[in-house]
């Protein structure tokens, strides 16, 4: 009789184990398969996305041998760079390569083959170096939007000319530029060098990068202190009663509240109050550190939390003060933590738009800021702006701007994860 028992047991917890097995193979299964369908997500995301942006670090230029004439530029004696015909001095360097566009129409095709950049070219010349009023030079300028985005396959020569920004005639005398030589790819430092521009082909993110920068500063220089301080007295010396518990949610609650609000905020007090420069870094940074505080507060908290009650406990009992334990033995315990959690929050705010867009950062730009208080862009304004231009040539560029921005956000990612490595002490 008890053998039977045994036997139907052993078949019952048999049976138990078989579909134990089977619901933890299914769940692996699926597991499996939920992280390849994420991985193969993310994989086309960068794929698309480099295969669009990638032609953007490279631009077409022309060539051309300009003449800096005494005549054109100089007709009174005297050369005034705000006045002179630079126009005019291209305009001669192209006749000189096609002759034959001699009609008003073909010369103003021709024209559109090389950039209104080409001009303020030559005038940064001739500022740079008077000496060369009167010689001639042989000069590289960036080619037209149109021009670069025919070379680089985004427009198709074979549809009817309706259909596309260039005419055959356009297109024989691009065909001969390449010929010549005259015409080639090189490295395109104008889309880390220049400010934002109406031309394709001379928009850069440099403003944005700068508006960033100075954002990004200003907002570490105000969260981090006072989130740290803020964490350290919460964990630390804040009494245990409901004031405390109301603050403790008010923040988690704070980390939850959309971005956007931030925005709103900032606009309301900081702009229309306080009366501070609209569209100004200095703006942004206080948007911003408003919105990563309640983030490096919780990560602060987590960092001292995670510090072994046995420190504090051995260090008072060697007759530390509460002072002396939190800032000589806590602190420098939880600092990877916290460092860590103040480098996340950077990293979200510098990805931000939405709080920025509220307080005017929206605007279209051309300087580069040179100071906190001098209207700027951040780069992920410059990308949406880029992204809602109609122009072909915007595409890549507003690739090319997100490839870089994720660039400095896995930078951020990167440096946080080696910082927390190398500060960490185990105990």
């Amino acid at each position: 009789m008890s053998e039977n028992k045994i036997e139907i047991t052993r078949t019952r917890v048999e049976a138990g184990l078989a579909k134990r097995y089977r619901k933890e193979a299914a769940f692996r299964f699926f597991g499996m398969l939920a992280t390849a369908v994420g991985v193969i997500f993310l994989a086309v995301f960068f794929i698309t996305l480099i295969a669009q942006g990638a032609s953007a670090f490279q631009q077409n230029y022309i060539t051309i041998d300009v003449e800096f004439s005494e005549e054109l530029l100089a007709p009174d004696g005297e050369l005034d760079l705000e006045y002179a015909d630079f126009d005019a001095v291209v305009r001669n360097a192209m006749k000189a390569l096609f002759p034959e566009a001699t009609g008003r129409k073909d010369r103003r095709e021709m024209m559109r083959l090389v950039s209104v950049g080409g001009a303020y070219q030559l005038r940064a010349m001739l500022k740079s170096d008077p000496g060369l009023l009167g010689t001639s030079q042989s000069v590289t300028v960036p080619a037209s939007s149109n021009v670069d985005m025919l070379l680089k396959g985004n427009i198709d020569r074979n549809v009817e000319a309706s259909r596309r920004p260039l005419t055959d005639k356009q297109l024989a005398w691009i065909d001969q530029l390449v010929e010549n030589g005259r015409l080639e790819a090189k490295f395109n430092s104008a889309l880390f060098l220049n400010g934002d521009s109406r031309e394709p082909e001379l928009a850069g993110i440099r403003g944005a990068l700068m508006g960033s920068f100075y954002m990004l500063i200003v907002t570490i220089a105000l969260s981090f202190p006072i989130g740290a301080a803020a964490a350290i007295y919460l964990e630390e010396f804040a009494p245990k009663n409901r004031w405390a518990d109301l603050i403790e949610v008010n923040i988690n609650n704070l980390a939850a509240v959309p971005s956007i609000v931030f925005g709103l905020l900032g606009l309301a007090v900081f702009i229309n109050w306080m009366s501070l420069p609209r569209s100004a870094p200095l703006v942004g940074g206080l948007v911003l550190s408003l919105m990563t505080l309640p983030v490096i507060i919780i990560a602060s908290r987590a960092a001292i939390k995670s510090v072994p009650p046995s420190i504090r406990d051995a260090a008072l009992g060697l007759g530390a003060s509460r002072m002396q334990v939190v800032f000589h033995h806590v602190i420098p315990l939880a600092l990877p933590g916290m460092l860590t959690g103040a480098i996340i929050g950077m990293g979200r705010a510098l990805g931000e738009s939405a709080p920025l867009l509220m307080i005017g950062m929206v605007a279209f730009i051309v300087d580069v800021p040179a100071g906190f208080s001098d209207p700027s862009t951040a780069l992920p304004v410059q990308v949406y702006l880029w992204a809602d231009s109609p122009e072909r040539a915007f595409a890549e560029r507003t690739a090319a701007a997100i490839i870089v921005l994720l660039g400095f956000l896995l930078l951020m990612n990167l440096s946080a994860v080696i910082l927390r490595r190398r500060m960490e002490k185990k105990w």
